[in-house]
């Protein structure tokens, strides 16, 4: 379960609200939520009271790795006071291209170590929270001239440069990860045909074989004009399934969500393996959750927010 601004009147209302969509599951579920800070940030004031208005990653490229766990530390904080245990952040993107109209700010720094040394810190400190962290976009998006919601971005890059620049802050951060999220980039020199959240030549080899990573992957998400102008849900399910990505991300419309879903039930029929393997994976990430969350007062990690981000 994702939730957007548009699905949030105000704190209260959000308490009251991941309360009762929680009774509508067995067992534990993802609420989820994008609250990178910045530009992208659902939860602040003063729409939702006591929820900082946190500035964007990149103005903490400066301090210190401990600053920015402590950042991540007591944005849990908040997220868990009402509910949410998965933050889709950090951003792991290397801001290599000042035209790059989505990324940006976003990013901690065009420096891919130090992306990926300050990405760790605050990975650490959301699960310090008990707030699942998600590492995106995977294997970057920093250099794209296309915002990714409007059009099928298109790179060059091969596996040199990746493993040069963009793969650096993954390789350093997917340890702490217990989950990550795709790009809907094309690299034409890896695979000409397909966007990396569709194609088996760039998270099988990439992150599964190359970086041993075994973590839960989310689609971004599947409305977005650079998959959803190109693909049906049909190839849409097939592809995702030939990428080795677990879970399929709708935010939107719930007519689109079915299709999506009853294509993807008949590409696990297919190949019964992969599906095995991402129920696995859900299963773990969803294990790694506070049975019972807890989390200081609202008003007590607004207060330190407060004076962590004036003290920069």
């Amino acid at each position: 379960m994702v939730l957007f601004r548009r699905n949030i009147a105000g704190t209260d209302e959000v308490r009251e609200l991941i309360a009762s969509l929680k009774h509508l599951f067995d067992g534990p579920a993802f609420f989820a939520i994008d609250q990178e800070g910045g530009p992208v940030q659902r939860l602040a004031e003063p729409g939702c009271e006591g929820f900082v208005k946190v500035p964007a990653m990149r103005t903490l490229e400066r301090r210190s790795a401990s600053d920015v766990e402590t950042l991540g530390r007591l944005m849990g904080e908040q997220l868990a006071s009402v509910g949410f245990n998965l933050s889709f952040a950090p951003v792991l993107d290397v801001d290599t291209n000042p035209a790059n109209p989505i990324i940006g700010v976003r990013a901690f720094s065009p420096d891919p170590q130090r992306v990926g040394e300050l990405g760790v810190a605050y990975a650490n400190g959301l699960a310090a929270a008990g707030i699942l962290s998600c590492g995106k976009h995977f294997p970057g998006h920093g250099d794209t001239v296309i915002d990714s919601h409007l059009g099928l971005p298109r790179l060059p890059h091969d596996r040199a440069r990746l493993d040069a620049v963009e793969l650096v802050p993954f390789a350093m951060a997917h340890a702490a990860l217990p989950t990550m999220m795709t790009a809907h980039i094309l690299f034409e020199a890896i695979d000409p045909e397909l966007p990396v959240t569709f194609s088996p030549h760039v998270i099988p080899p990439l992150l599964r074989d190359n970086l041993g990573y075994d973590g839960l992957v989310f689609s971004d998400d599947l409305e977005m004009k650079a998959v959803f102008d190109h693909f049906s849900p049909t190839e849409m399910a097939a592809g995702l399934v030939r990428a080795d990505v677990d879970v399929a991300l709708v935010c939107r419309d719930l007519t689109f969500a079915h299709r999506v879903g009853v294509a993807l039930a008949s590409a696990d029929e297919a190949d019964p393996t992969t599906a095995r393997r991402a129920r696995r994976r859900i299963a773990t990430a969803l294990a790694q959750i506070p049975t019972a969350q807890t989390s200081p007062p609202l008003a007590q990690s607004h207060r330190e927010l407060t004076e962590l981000i004036a003290h920069g």
